[in-house]
């Protein structure tokens, strides 16, 4: 739910906090390590995944997987050393993230191909997935998510590189956690009592602040490692476009350097859709990048039913 910055990152990599403990759901054990996993719902069409951004986690998205398990099977987890899951030292590679992954849907017994919902940063590891196991997957959702090509639509200092300039310091996070407090205890007010207070502890606690810098701090080199492999398969695929002013964004960017980075990632992601056979791209005006997944979890709910539609006509 915010960025981070590379001074902090070796400090993060090396601590690797514990967990605390989930408020529902199980852990599956990968290579060593439990890893935490949600599903609900059935069906026919293919399963969702859910990839969660840069300190978030999977429960975060608990409200749309609810209603997305009303028409068929839907999964969150975390990553190795964020969330609920055992702790890891990262950051770590997208092969290592999509491999977990992969190694967790099939131990779990849950059958491909997927439609993969990938908010943010998990957009890295969405496409690494589709790289590593192409076959595995049956349409996407990019919920203004991580791209490779991300440093040829906007300005060099708007580039993944330089982002790390841009973000908070570990002892700015550590003032602004009464914020997030109050800001994760109201984008989850519909959620279960146990589960919201539960995500609202995880979001100001040290993992917290360790994971999501460490994670961050590798962007360029998620796109390096993209770079080398395919491009994104030619499967369903919707691109939601959030284009209003995230207040953090705006705490530490000029209002020209936010203009050129929406029209940018406007034309980053329209390039994207364009490649492929059955793409689409719906622009947001109302919400932004933070933001989402809580305020218009209609529009997120309505683009995975399209997706998991059309996947399940084409097959």
């Amino acid at each position: 739910m915010t960025s981070n910055n590379t001074t902090s990152n070796n400090t993060a990599s090396t601590q690797l906090t514990p967990p605390l403990a989930a408020p529902l759901g199980g852990f599956q054990d990968i290579d060593g390590r439990r890893i935490f996993v949600h599903r609900a719902g059935s069906g026919d069409g293919p399963a969702v995944v859910f990839l969660p951004g840069a300190s978030a986690v999977g429960l975060d998205y608990f409200g749309i997987q609810q209603q997305v398990a009303q028409f068929t099977t839907a999964v969150v987890y975390d990553r190795a050393g964020t969330g609920y899951s055992d702790p890891a030292a990262l950051p770590r590679t997208a092969a290592e993230v999509a491999t977990e992954l992969h190694e967790l849907l099939h131990a779990q017994g849950i059958a491909g191909p997927y439609v993969l919902v990938a908010h943010s940063l998990g957009g890295a590891y969405a496409h690494r997935f589709a790289q590593l196991y192409p076959q595995e997957v049956a349409g996407l959702v990019w919920l203004d998510a991580f791209h490779r090509d991300w440093d040829d639509f906007v300005p060099a200092e708007l580039s993944l590189a330089a982002s790390d300039e841009l973000a908070p310091t570990e002892e700015q996070l550590r003032q602004a956690l009464p914020f997030m407090r109050e800001f994760v205890a109201q984008m989850l007010a519909d959620y279960p009592e146990h589960v919201r207070e539960s995500l609202v502890e995880y979001h100001v606690s040290d993992r917290w602040i360790h994971a999501g810098i460490a994670e961050r701090a590798s962007m360029a080199a998620l796109a390096q490692e993209l770079r080398a492999g395919a491009d994104i398969p030619d499967v369903p695929l919707i691109a939601l476009t959030p284009l209003a002013v995230d207040p953090a964004q705006q705490a530490l960017m000029s209002e020209e350097a936010l203009r050129e980075m929406h029209e940018g990632k406007t034309r980053l992601y329209a390039s994207m859709v364009n490649a492929v056979s059955d793409g689409e791209q719906r622009i947001l005006t109302d919400t932004n990048h933070s933001q989402l997944c809580f305020e218009r979890a209609d529009l997120v709910v309505q683009a995975i039913h399209d997706v998991v539609d059309r996947a399940t006509a084409r097959a």
